[in-house]
């Protein structure tokens, strides 16, 4: 395998002292472009060098001045500075400029003089190992960052699925309990399309209209441990029957409030029989206690309830319907929900 020559880039304005450093580097293995000042080490520059070698008295561009304009091309060669001063100023100043050592000319030892040209080099090569690593390093983090997006998105799709799935299953079991009676049959159906329907009247956002339409489509789950015989009965219901049936918002909320992506859904179905003054069931809220999405969800239920034939009752013809939400508007319903859907129904 073929070794690649270190590159040595050196400025002397002598055209004496750079021929000759320039043939102790080539006798040393080195590969080396010379030039006659700062300005064409500036023009010659490049990544592909390991060190350079700067005289500080030169014309158009000085040994400080041509430094100055290397820092700001950021690509880290370590710089050697060429003089025979020997004065302290000069190295204060090279050193706060960030040079990285000296040589003395004339050149007598040559062995201390290719240590130092060593140690740059070595200097060099741990900046490019650095760079390497620390590129690789920002490329394998990017490239996890990506892996763990792509596998956030298949767990977010997953989860959305399991969601999905969960209220779908809810949602059945639901439906399966309407159909066994044929007064309930299709409310959960309307109430969840007069429900959406009010809510995009009402503008709500896209994630509030996707919460009130969960919501309506279990609304009535606590309905399944309840005895079917309470809630087809032709007649009044007693006491205990009663309390039997008002305890359907609770059950329902016991079976939904576990589901964690559901927690918003379980306090709308347990507040869905609240009224605006306090005397719904079962927590007697009142006002602006009550969710606006359940104010919806108690609209749209009691209307299809009106509007529906059931075993105890005959069904209100649309407009009784209306008019009995308007006379409950502000003590058992929201005034602004009842308008919306009477402003939907009436068109």
């Amino acid at each position: 395998m073929k070794m690649v020559k270190s590159k040595i880039l050196i400025a002397d304005d002598d055209p004496l002292v750079r021929e000759a450093i320039q043939k102790i580097l080539e006798i040393f293995g080195y590969e080396v472009v010379s030039c006659a000042n700062g300005r064409e080490i500036v023009n010659a520059v490049d990544e592909s060098y390991n060190t350079i070698i700067l005289d500080i008295n030169m014309p158009e561009l000085d040994g400080f001045a041509t430094l100055k304009t290397l820092n700001k091309l950021k690509l880290e060669i370590p710089v050697l500075f060429l003089t025979g001063a020997g004065s302290i100023d000069y190295a204060m100043k090279a050193i706060n400029l960030g040079a990285y050592d000296f040589l003395t000319k004339p050149i007598d030892d040559l062995d201390l003089f290719e240590v130092k040209i060593k140690r740059a080099i070595e200097k060099r090569m741990y900046v490019l190992m650095h760079r390497a690593y620390k590129e690789n390093l920002e490329d394998e983090v990017k490239e996890k960052t990506k892996e763990l997006l792509a596998k956030n998105i298949l767990l977010d799709n997953y989860s959305q699925q399991l969601e999905e799935q969960t209220l779908n299953t809810i949602t059945t079991l639901q439906l399966a309990l309407e159909e066994k009676d044929k007064y309930t049959a299709g409310h959960t159906r309307r109430v969840t399309q007069y429900g959406k329907m009010i809510g995009e009247a009402l503008k709500l956002t896209s994630a509030d209209l996707h919460t009130l339409v969960w919501a309506c489509q279990i609304h009535d789950i606590g309905k399944l441990v309840i005895d079917v015989s309470c809630i087809q009965k032709p007649g009044p219901l007693t006491a205990e029957e009663w309390d039997k049936v008002t305890k359907h918002p609770e059950i329902g909320y016991n079976i939904v409030q576990p589901l964690q992506f559901l927690s918003r859904e379980a306090t709308i179905i347990r507040h869905h029989h609240e009224r605006l003054d306090g005397s719904g069931y079962p927590d007697n809220l009142q006002g602006l206690a009550l969710d606006p999405l359940t104010r919806i969800l108690t609209v749209a239920d009691s209307y299809d309830a009106m509007t529906s034939q059931r075993s105890y009752k005959f069904n209100k013809p649309m407009e009784e319907a209306i008019e009995e939400l308007y006379n409950c508007a502000g003590s058992q319903f929201d005034p602004d929900v009842v308008k919306a859907l009477a402003g939907i129904l009436l068109e």
